[in-house]
Parts: structure tokens; sequence; C-alpha cells
């Protein structure tokens, strides 16, 4: 589907599942998380599969090598091309994770849940990040607000998903600086941020102490300052590269 011009609707954040798909699965019985940037090459009969530009990321190299290792195993999915490896944030502020591995699969198209959403208005407007077992789709609504509620029925009814609204803003306009940066965590720092935040960590006198998050989150001390220091490093200045 081409789009000439800025869709003047309604911008959301879906929380999806759907069966038969690789991502999802793998995502669910291992760490790390998946982003799906685009189909490389479109089919030209629809027992063809299609080649899609992937980028697998975590907390570390281990981390990354058993969900490629978990995504080689899914008989839904082929051949496994990886492109490179990436530490630290050094080259782009934009991916989440430590350690980021773009890679080339085929899959076969009749598995994709992108031509249902379009069906029904929604326009997919940024890659789709998968993380344990569920794919965040950022889309656009062509039709009107009032009508969404029966698309996403619709979507359910017809892929065979469940799918529940994560955000919902009434126009369209770019990502907000916070969201962009929360973005860039991992979902191991953004929660162990998040907790810092809600039990009063950074406030003044601190209403908690590292030692009584880290009984909470059963991690070391010093695992959890490392999480903290990541987090506060991507949140202050993404730019930066965390050593």
């Amino acid at each position: 589907m081409n789009v000439s011009r800025p869709l003047q609707g309604t911008r959301l954040t879906l929380e999806l599942w759907h069966p038969n798909c690789w991502a999802i699965e793998s995502t669910d019985r291992v760490g790390g998380g998946i982003l799906a940037h685009a189909i490389y090459n479109a089919p030209t009969a629809e027992e063809q599969p299609v080649n899609g530009l992937f980028t697998a990321f975590g907390d570390t190299t281990a981390e990354v090598e058993a969900l490629l290792d978990e995504i080689r195993e899914s008989p839904l999915a082929g051949e496994v091309l990886e492109l490179q490896e990436r530490f630290g944030r050094r080259q782009s502020s934009s991916l989440p994770g430590n350690v980021v591995t773009e890679f080339f699969l085929e899959y076969d198209p009749q598995d994709m849940i992108c031509p249902t959403l379009l069906e029904h208005g929604f326009v997919h407007s940024a890659p789709v990040r998968i993380e344990e077992g569920q794919e965040y789709w950022e889309v656009c609504f062509a039709g009107d607000r009032d009508e969404i509620e029966s698309a996403i029925d619709g979507v359910c009814e017809d892929g065979g998903a469940e799918v529940s609204v994560e955000t919902i803003t009434s126009r369209l306009s770019g990502d907000s600086e916070r969201k962009r940066r929360m973005d860039a965590l991992t979902s191991t720092q953004r929660d162990v941020f998040e907790l810092a935040r809600d039990r009063g960590y950074y406030q003044w006198p601190r209403g908690v102490s590292t030692r009584e998050l880290a009984a909470e989150l059963d991690i070391s001390k010093t695992t959890l300052l490392d999480h903290l220091r990541k987090a506060e490093s991507k949140l202050l200045d993404p730019d930066d590269p965390i050593e």
C-alpha cells in the first residue's frame, strides 16, 4: 500500500499476538527481542517465501546467540543470514539492546499479519518490536476514531489474533524525545529504571536504597547498578556510547 501524503488520522501502538509466527514463538521461549524492518523481496506466487530484514537484540552476546539459534530451529522460519553485530550503542541509538545483529530470513507470507492490519485500515508506520511472545505495532488508522474497536475486532477474527491498544493519540506527530529514549532501553533496563523511579530512588531524600531494589528484583546490587547506569546513560544522552 503506497501512501503519498501523511495520514490525518489516529495513531496507535498495538500489542498483538497471532498464530504461526516464528518471531513470537522464539521470543516467548528465550530472552532478547526482534525488530522487523521490511520485506526485502515480494513473492510472485502465494506459495513462495518472502525475505525480510530483521534485527535481533539483547543485553548480552549469549542472549542474542540463543535467540538466533531458537529462530534457526523454528519450523516456521527459513535460513538465517547474519549481516553484522554491534556493541555498546556506538552506531545507532535508535535500537534497543547492548548487542544487536541484523539478519535476513525467509518465511511464509501467509503467516504475516500485516495484510490483515492493512485490510482493516491500520497502516504500519515503524519497525515492529517483538519481545516475550508479543508484537508491538506502531500504526496509523485511516478511519474515524469510533471505528477503531470494530476494526480491531476484524483483525482478531480474520487473523486469529489477540490485540490490545497500548497507546492512542488523535493526530500524527513525531515521537516525543522521552518515548524515543525509553524505546532505546532493553526490557530489563526499562523494568529496573521504572521500579527505581516508582519506589522513589530518584527523590530526595531517596525513598529506597539500591540494596532494597536489588532484593526486590532478586539480583545482586552490582547487577542492579549496572542496569541503572546503562539506562540512565541512554536516557540522559542516548547518542553517547556505553562502555
